[in-house]
């Protein structure tokens, strides 16, 4: 991304010490009008982009209450009649309409005047691609497969060859199969919350000091840092030692989804505590002992048998008996979900997450944070084609004549008090140190962020817990504090940083935080500007309130595990993507939350949970189990907006040729490099559709022909006849 600063590394742990107090009940947080909280109502967004990054960037900003104009096609946008069974839509499609809610539309050809006009109009303007044009001003956020320069600037490529060339497909799976994609293209999804994040940064400054940005937003990149699990970095941090080539880099996390009596459940045991609880829940407190299976290497190693002894005890249960025991154990448990469970679980439904859209045609999540307590208006519907032709362009508030003078980072000047731990929270502070703030982390001596443990592997070292790639990712540019907050002068320290911080940012569970007596009220009563941000799993309130919650148990519940796996294996989780997703979207609020405090002088509460930051991204299986009963299901490695997709081995052990033709022109080029051109006029393969249905025999002519090849120079030639391709990238060789 073009905001981006110097480098400085993640923060060691510093060396004093400090606090915390009794517990308390949850703060009454005030119920306020939305028109009295601080929304983007004054800014103007215009939509050039084209893919999903961009779309799910102006949703965000348009649930946030800016005016957002789509320009589209006079055909109308393609993505009006997208949907996950592949069969174009004759009427707007339920996921454009979730996108594009509230929104306005204007129909105009590359070139025409009304497209500078708008834009030159506009805070933010969002492309696909380099910019059509200057606007000074203007904060113009480019959302594109490998960034606007370098060699890869104008490779093709689709979210699964991104995911392929990133290094995130070859960690993926069981060695029985070929290794897999992460399904329902969430990196394209992040990719938008990270452009949402840095766009609106960006816009704030513009408004203080009249200066534009240029913002660079490559989707390879969200993919490296959101979905590789720092592989490269740890590998590393390792000495880069030489792998063997007889062992795949692939593997998936036990314990995890599991069978029961009656469906799925899904665990994760990121610390010690929780897989000695684990081992009480599943009757056999006898692991406890020799402690053999407490390391993920050989519960993989083993895995035959630790799956056994799993099995045993959940096969013999229904799911919700399970997550209750888990639940009462403190292990983080969820029902693993699809479209139609997810609807059926008691705390979505008292929280409220699920709306109805406004034809009341399918449902489909809310925003995914709250402003003291209130969650936002109802969503208006999406346009129809060109309806806001002719009328009166939206216009900008005024704002200074820019200067020549170097402009500092957009959050140059914010301070933020970071209470969070492991990877979501840190991630959230991080992006706002990225983009110019001055971030303060706390940890404490006797309880380190749970994330440094992920350098266990390097406990050979002095001072192994530096060495955690995850850690020092989400904590670069930050400043370092140890306090005790159990302790009285530890708790006073902390509410002196409180006192001079712009915003207060943790990811406890409520209890915690309550017992800390670091709520907002106290918050607030300290300093009545500052905006806390609360990031618990599940929410404030609602029966899951004080359950834990990680990444692994956002995509278990929200359908993101559903969508992902071979039809043939189980559900399998996607390792990683919704801590960042859940951090970027908690980041968004606190920068809505700036906007109120810059308005109306006062500070707010955002409640930024998990779990509707995950739905928000996997919103697909609920929108189409409710406008068409389509049960979304996962697909191994190919896709409902692609065919055909997949892997295909080459020449030599575990080479994995990705390949992915989103469009005919692109299914064309492919049918001539296999040696095949008469399939490029075959009535039976014609469009998407048919090229789903004949999958398998395309499986077959691709795989023939990629088996005589060796893997970069099929990359090359694909990618020289415009086909999205990719090596399959084992990070441990990069």
């Amino acid at each position: 991304m073009a905001c981006t600063t110097e480098m400085v590394p993640a923060p060691a742990k510093a060396s004093f010490t400090g606090p915390t107090v009794p517990a308390r009940g949850r703060a009454n947080y005030g119920q306020r009008l939305m028109g009295e909280i601080g929304e983007l109502k004054d800014a103007v967004v215009v939509d050039l982009s084209t893919n999903l990054s961009g779309a799910y960037c102006a949703k965000l900003f348009a649930d946030s209450g800016a005016t957002v104009t789509r320009v589209e096609p006079p055909e109308g946008d393609p993505q009006r009649h997208a949907q996950w069974s592949g069969v174009p839509t004759s009427s707007d499609a339920p996921l454009f309409r979730y996108l594009r809610h509230g929104q306005r539309s204007v129909t105009a050809v590359a070139g025409e005047p009304i497209i500078d006009e708008l834009c030159a109009a506009a805070d933010l303007v969002i492309v696909s691609g380099p910019p059509p044009g200057e606007w000074p001003g203007t904060v113009v956020l480019a959302a594109t497969p490998y960034g606007l320069t370098g060699p890869f600037a104008d490779r093709p490529a689709t979210e699964f060859t991104l995911q392929a060339d990133s290094g995130a497909v070859a960690i993926r799976g069981v060695r029985e199969f070929p290794p897999i994609q992460m399904g329902g293209r969430i990196v394209e999804w992040v990719g938008g919350a990270y452009g949402a994040v840095a766009s609106l940064a960006a816009v704030r400054r513009a408004r203080e000091t009249g200066t534009g940005e240029l913002i660079d937003l490559s989707v390879f990149e969200v993919a490296n840092v959101t979905a590789t699990n720092y592989s490269d970095l740890f590998n590393s941090l390792a000495g880069r030692p030489e792998p063997d080539p007889t062992v795949p880099p692939r593997n998936v996390e036990i314990p995890s989804i599991e069978p029961t009596l009656d469906g799925w459940v899904g665990f994760n045991t990121n610390t010690r505590d929780q897989w000695d609880s684990f081992c009480i829940l599943i009757e056999r407190p006898d692991l406890l002992e020799s402690a053999e299976f407490a390391a993920l290497a050989t519960r993989n190693a083993r895995a035959a048998e630790w799956n056994a002894m799993v099995r045993e005890y959940t096969t013999k249960h229904t799911t919700a008996e399970i997550v209750e025991a888990a639940a009462a154990l403190r292990i983080p448990v969820a029902p693993v979900a699809d479209g139609k469970i997810i609807l059926e679980l008691d705390h979505p439904q008292e929280r409220g997450v699920f709306l109805r859209d406004p034809l009341d045609e399918f449902s489909m999540p809310r925003r995914p944070y709250l402003i003291d307590g209130v969650s936002g208006s109802a969503p208006q519907p999406a346009p129809a084609v060109g309806a806001e032709n002719g009328e009166a362009i939206p216009v900008r508030t005024p704002r200074p004549q820019a200067t020549a003078d170097s402009v500092a980072l957009p959050l140059a000047g914010i301070t933020v008090l970071d209470l969070t731990a492991w990877w979501a929270g840190p991630t959230a502070a991080g992006m706002l140190a990225t983009l110019g703030a001055e971030v303060i982390h706390v940890e404490s001596t006797r309880r380190i962020d749970g994330m440094r443990t992920a350098g266990g592997m390097f406990y050979s070292r002095p001072q192994w817990w530096e060495y955690s790639a995850f850690f020092l990712s989400a904590n670069t540019n930050k400043y370092d504090v140890t306090l005790d907050l159990d302790r009285p002068e530890g708790r006073a320290l902390a509410l002196e940083l409180v006192a001079k911080a712009d915003i207060v940012i943790e990811n406890f569970t409520p209890r915690v935080v309550e017992a800390f007596d670091l709520d907002w009220d106290v918050i607030k009563s300290v300093n009545p500007r500052a905006v806390m941000v609360r990031m618990p799993a599940f929410g404030l309130d609602g029966p899951w309130r004080d359950r834990p919650g990680f990444a692994q148990t956002m995509e278990q519940i929200t359908g993101l595990a559903w969508m992902t796996g071979h039809p043939e294996d189980q559900p399998r989780i996607q390792r990683g993507p919704c801590d960042p997703n859940g951090g970027l979207h908690a980041a968004f609020g606190a920068l809505i939350g700036l906007q109120h405090r810059d308005r109306t002088g006062e500070g707010c509460l955002i409640e930024a949970p998990m779990f509707e930051a995950a739905i928000n991204v996997a919103a697909e299986p609920v929108i189409e189990w409710t406008a068409h009963n389509l049960r979304v299901e996962r697909e191994g490695n190919r896709s409902p907006y692609a065919a055909p997709q997949n892997l295909y081995a080459c020449q030599g052990f575990e080479n994995w040729l990705a390949v992915s033709c989103a469009t005919d022109e692109q299914w064309k080029s492919l049918a001539a490099v296999i040696g095949h051109p008469e399939l490029a006029d075959d009535p039976s393969l014609a469009t998407l559709v048919d090229r789903r249905r004949e999958h398998d025999r395309l499986d077959v002519l691709i795989g023939e022909w990629a088996a005589q090849q060796e893997l970069s120079a099929a990359v090359a030639t694909l990618v020289a006849a415009g086909v999205p391709a990719a090596e399959t990238r084992d990070n441990r060789r990069s």
